[in-house]
């Protein structure tokens, strides 16, 4: 398969390992991505197991709840000027409430329905565009329910860059629940706990952490046991009850949930723009488009 620079750049965003070593991963793997993350950091070539995806679209995430009810989405526009605009502000108020009414259960079904002025979700973000002059798009959404027994937690960080909800059962600390929020905003857990990793994925990081410490030098009687200890540490870093609470850095997220006499059910975390490529521009190129009035 032959290794083009777009998947050296991807591979360096990914690992921060340089632009040679990335490319012989990539060679050693016949292309393959996740294989060549798993290379770099078997040979302590990579800086992290994992970055997070570039965040490269611009907009906001908000959270509307209404008792029982809550949905976190995402909205997107092309520049972060337009994201402040106040008609795009009130556009997304206005999309939250819809979705929160209408519950369609896809961003396709979503786009169908009608809202309050018999516009299509569609055709309203349409108008939206015609006024404001960019591109603007409904990304997606998540909508929960809770009981009367139960507390919402949600938080926007920095405006709406970031968006959590959580839903502790059990309890109705809504202070609590929003405290989870915001770890969970500032850490980026993947999972709730340790019976949510598939143990592909706990084998899968096994397999490079054996691979890590042989390449060290360590004698094979103890890798073993070196690998559980750091497998402890894997969970730690991906399974939010395993973490250390971001308020309170000698207790664990677990035992702060557990004192509020309630259960961690789930969260939903978006980051604006996660895991979306923005065209490329030349700014030159571009400021000189702009000179020709083209």
């Amino acid at each position: 398969m032959a290794i083009t620079a777009q998947m050296v750049k991807e591979l360096r965003e990914k690992t921060g390992a340089g632009m040679m070593d990335c490319k012989k991963a990539l060679t050693e793997v016949n292309g393959d991505m996740e294989a060549a993350v798993d290379f770099l950091r078997e040979k302590g070539l990579s800086s992290a197991a994992k970055k997070a995806d570039r965040i490269a679209a611009e907009g906001t995430t908000d959270i509307i709840v209404n008792g029982n009810e809550a949905v976190l989405f995402e909205v997107n526009a092309e520049t972060d000027f337009v994201a402040k605009n106040e008609g795009f502000q009130t556009l997304v108020k206005e999309l939250g409430e819809h979705l929160l009414s209408a519950k369609p259960a896809s961003i396709e079904e979503a786009l169908e329905s009608k809202m309050d002025n018999g516009l299509s979700v569609a055709d309203h973000i349409s108008n939206a565009v015609a006024k404001i002059g960019e591109k603007i798009t409904l990304r997606r959404f998540e909508i929960r329910t809770k009981t009367d027994n139960d507390a919402f937690g949600p938080y926007l960080h920095m405006g709406g860059r970031i968006g959590v909800l959580v839903v502790l059962e059990g309890t109705t600390d809504e202070e609590s629940a929003k405290d989870v929020a915001m770890h969970v905003a500032a850490l980026n857990p993947k999972y709730v706990s340790r019976d949510q990793v598939s143990e592909e994925e706990v084998e899968r990081e096994r397999k490079v952490l054996t691979e890590q410490a042989l390449n060290e030098g360590k004698p094979e009687n103890i890798v073993a046991k070196m690998v559980e200890g750091r497998i402890g540490k894997y969970f730690e870093e991906i399974c939010v009850l395993d973490q250390a609470f971001v308020k309170n850095s000698d207790q664990k997220v677990g035992d702060f949930v557990k004192a509020t006499g309630g259960t961690l059910k789930e969260f939903i975390r978006y980051a604006v723009g996660e895991g979306i490529e923005k065209r490329e521009e030349n700014f030159a190129d571009e400021v000189m488009s702009q000179v020709k009035g083209n």
